[in-house]
């Protein structure tokens, strides 16, 4: 999971991804808005891709019955 944070340097907020500054807005709401957008997004992403993947296949294989 990506860690956001929001940092105020003079009047504007800065979001951080990771220790990484990415971007600056004037409005704290709208930072912390977009944070949840982007957390959504990821989200959304993650659940596709495990939709989309193969399930693997049983580790073990069922044996054939013997008959008496």
């Amino acid at each position: 999971m990506t860690s956001y944070s929001l940092i105020k340097i003079g009047n504007d907020y800065v979001v951080q991804v990771g220790g990484q500054c990415i971007l600056k807005v004037a409005s704290r709401r709208r930072a912390a808005q977009l944070i949840r957008e982007a957390m959504d997004l990821l989200n959304a992403e993650a659940a596709a891709a495990s939709r989309t993947e193969r399930p693997e296949e049983p580790s073990l294989r069922r044996e054939t019955p013997e008959l008496p």
